[in-house]
C-alpha cells in the first residue's frame, strides 16, 4: 500500500513510517495540515494516517477536504482523545477508523489490514500467478514452493503486478505508486529493480519471460506462467 502520514510529532511519524517500510509499505510524512492536502492532491495513496491535532489545518478539515474532493484513501484517524462525542466527530467527517493515542504497531498493523480488506484490489489474502504465490499478510513469497526472498521494492513491485495482472505498467506508474515523494528516483530505477526481480524468480524455478516486457509501453505479468 502507498500510505501518507500527517503528524507533525516526528517522535511518532519517523519510527511509525520505520515501521510501515519494513511491512512493504510505501510511505511519505507531512508534518502539518496544509503539506498533507498538497501531498494528497499530488499523488494517490491507498492510506492516510492522520492525526487530529495539526499545525495550520486540523484534522477534521483536512479529512471534510478529502472527501468533499472525493478522495477514495481510506483514512485512520490518529488522536490523543478518546471520548465518544471526539470519535463521532471524526467518523462524520469521512475517516474510516479511529485509534487512541498511544497506541501499539501491532494493534495499528492490525487495523491497517482490517481497512485493508474493505477494498476491491486487496481484499484477497493470498494473490497467485500460476505457481507464484504472494500471502501480504505474511509478507511471504513462494514460487513451486521455493521460498524468494526480496528487497522490500522488489515486494511492493511485485505484489503490484499481481494485483493488476491483466495491467500494462509503465515505470512512471511504478514510480508513482510505489516511490516516497521525497525520494529522487528516475525510471532506470524500476528498470534496476525489476531486472533484480527477475533474477530472483528466475533462480526460484520461473521462466524468463514471467514479467514480459512490452516495449514502448511498460512492463506486464505474462498471461501464461510456464
Amino acid at each position: 500500500m502507498k500510505i501518507l502520514i500527517v503528524e507533525d510529532d516526528s517522535r511518532i511519524a519517523k519510527p511509525l513510517a520505520e515501521d510501515l517500510r519494513h511491512q512493504h509499505h510505501a510511505v511519505d510524512i507531512a508534518a502539518d495540515g496544509i503539506e498533507g492536502w498538497d501531498y494528497a492532491q499530488s499523488t494517490e495513496y491507498d492510506l492516510i494516517l492522520l492525526d487530529l491535532m495539526l499545525p495550520r489545518l486540523d484534522g477534521i478539515s483536512l479529512c471534510k477536504r478529502l472527501r468533499a474532493k472525493k478522495s477514495n484513501a481510506l483514512i485512520l484517524m490518529l488522536t490523543a482523545k478518546d471520548t465518544t462525542s471526539d470519535k463521532v466527530i471524526g467518523l462524520d467527517a469521512g475517516a474510516d477508523d479511529y485509534l487512541i493515542k498511544p497506541f501499539e504497531l501491532e494493534e495499528l498493523a492490525a487495523r491497517i489490514r482490517a481497512l485493508s480488506r474493505r477494498t476491491p484490489e486487496v481484499k484477497s489474502s493470498i494473490l497467485t500467478h500460476g505457481k507464484l504465490q504472494l500471502e501480504p499478510n505474511k509478507n511471504e513469497v513462494i514460487y513451486a514452493d521455493n521460498p524468494i526472498i526480496l528487497t522490500p521494492k522488489e515486494y511492493l513491485i511485485l505484489e503490484y503486478f499481481l494485483r493488476h495482472p491483466q495491467q500494462v505498467l509503465t515505470r512512471a506508474a511504478i514510480l508513482d505508486k510505489l516511490w516516497e515523494i521525497d525520494k529522487c528516483s528516475g525510471e532506470g530505477t524500476v528498470k534496476t529493480h525489476i531486472t533484480n526481480l527477475r533474477s530472483k524468480l528466475r533462480a526460484a524455478g520461473s521462466s524468463d519471460n514471467l514479467i514480459e516486457t512490452v516495449y514502448g509501453m511498460g512492463y506486464r505479468l505474462n498471461a501464461i506462467d510456464y
